[in-house]
């Protein structure tokens, strides 16, 4: 007993729009729901950390490098800060309290923004040799120096050659790692591991589905778009279009004060698109008001593909559908205006169907769902 794996965990998504958290426990080999909870207030998550040629007098106490030790070198180094840490871990202690969770053990996701993501192609090579040359290659694309930066590789299955071996790489600068440890630490809660968040919504909304797919989460401030192959996310393109700038669009479109925009928006379409005949405006002239928010994810999409199968390797293969998540996937309109541009199956991805909940929370959950993908991808790591 002493020694039994914990039979339940914790998957902490620290995004733009809120902190969201999902228990889940093991029972027959099954996730079930034990409780969630989240935030809506907004999070920095893309200036966590600073990168500055310090002098001694700029050095504040309390400042961390990237190693976590006390800084007092004058050179550039990633700085953890302080007060960012004790801002979440107190927002994560208290969603804790909030929802009463059990687990003591997290599993926490890393910004897009913040993680390096890169698809190398390299010769076989002997096993001595491989990480010697895999790093050699790296460094090649980082934005840092490689020994900042904390390095994770998978060689992908199935496609690799004789002439080639194809390696997803993620790297993310060590002090984020430093920054976390700490947010947890703080919070009472044992950091188990960090991840992307585009593994997380992978194994949430695609599981064991090894077909070419598309991923498209849109969150407060950005869209990021995954094309996922074997469960692996192996492109990612991201914009600065999210449900925050979505919701000004609106706004400023419609003339309508901010506080109103989420349900106007609802109650808008149903009316217009389910009986246009009851409305001044034309279902097609209304839809055309929403071209500056579409559009831009229309066009990303385009890229995307087009990226995708240029590469020799992927000749002749398409995403065989498109997956929607984040705060605004239910945004009206879009799921159908992709299908048509597209010719692909597009919906918006329910995280909750590899889990098991008790019927009576289906409405509320299922409202939630999109935001919760990358918590429950995240829990589901540990307990499938």
């Amino acid at each position: 007993m002493l020694f039994r794996k914990p039979d339940s965990y914790l998957g902490v998504d620290i995004g733009a729009g809120g902190i969201k958290i999902v228990e889940l426990r093991k029972e027959k080999s099954r996730p079930v729901l034990f409780t969630y909870g989240l935030t809506r207030e907004a999070q920095n998550i893309h200036q966590l950390l600073q990168k500055k040629d310090l002098k001694p007098e700029e050095i504040l106490p309390g400042s961390r490098s990237m190693s976590g030790e006390k800084t007092t070198k004058q050179q550039p180094v990633f700085l953890v800060d302080e007060a960012q840490v004790q801002n979440f871990s107190s927002i994560i202690r208290e969603v804790c309290k909030r929802a009463r969770t059990k687990s003591k053990i997290a599993v926490a996701s890393l910004p897009v923004s913040s993680v390096f993501h890169a698809m190398v192609t390299m010769p076989p090579v002997k096993k001595e040799d491989f990480d010697r040359i895999l790093k050699a290659e790296v460094k090649k694309l980082l934005p840092y120096p490689i020994e900042e930066m904390a390095l994770e590789y998978e060689i992908m299955p199935g496609r690799s050659s004789s002439s080639e071996q194809r390696v997803l790489v993620n790297a993310a600068p060590r002090a984020l790692v430093v920054f976390y440890t700490e947010v947890f630490k703080m919070a009472g809660l044992k950091l188990d591991s960090l991840e992307p968040e585009s593994i997380a919504l992978s194994r949430a909304l695609l599981g064991r589905d090894n077909s070419p797919s598309m991923l498209i989460d849109i969150g407060a401030d950005r869209t990021n778009f995954f094309i996922v192959e074997q469960a692996f996310p192996i492109t990612h393109h991201s914009i600065e279009l999210g449900g925050d700038r979505i919701n000004q669009i609106i706004a400023q479109v419609l003339g309508v004060p901010m506080p109103l925009v989420e349900q106007m928006k609802r109650d808008l379409f149903t009316s217009i698109l389910e009986s246009p005949q009851s409305s001044s405006l034309t279902r097609e002239a209304f839809l055309s008001l929403f071209d500056p928010i579409i559009e831009p994810i229309i066009k990303e999409i385009e890229y995307s593909l087009e990226m995708y199968m240029r590469q020799s390797s992927n000749q002749g293969r398409r995403p065989e559908k498109i997956v929607l998540s984040g705060g605004s996937a239910f945004f009206p309109y879009l799921t159908e205006k992709i299908e048509e541009k597209f010719k692909l199956k597009c919906y918006v991805g329910d995280p909750w169907g590899r889990v098991v909940y008790q019927e009576g929370l289906k409405p509320i959950i299922h409202a939630i769902a999109p935001r919760m993908a990358v918590a429950i991808g995240l829990a589901l790591r540990n307990v499938i």
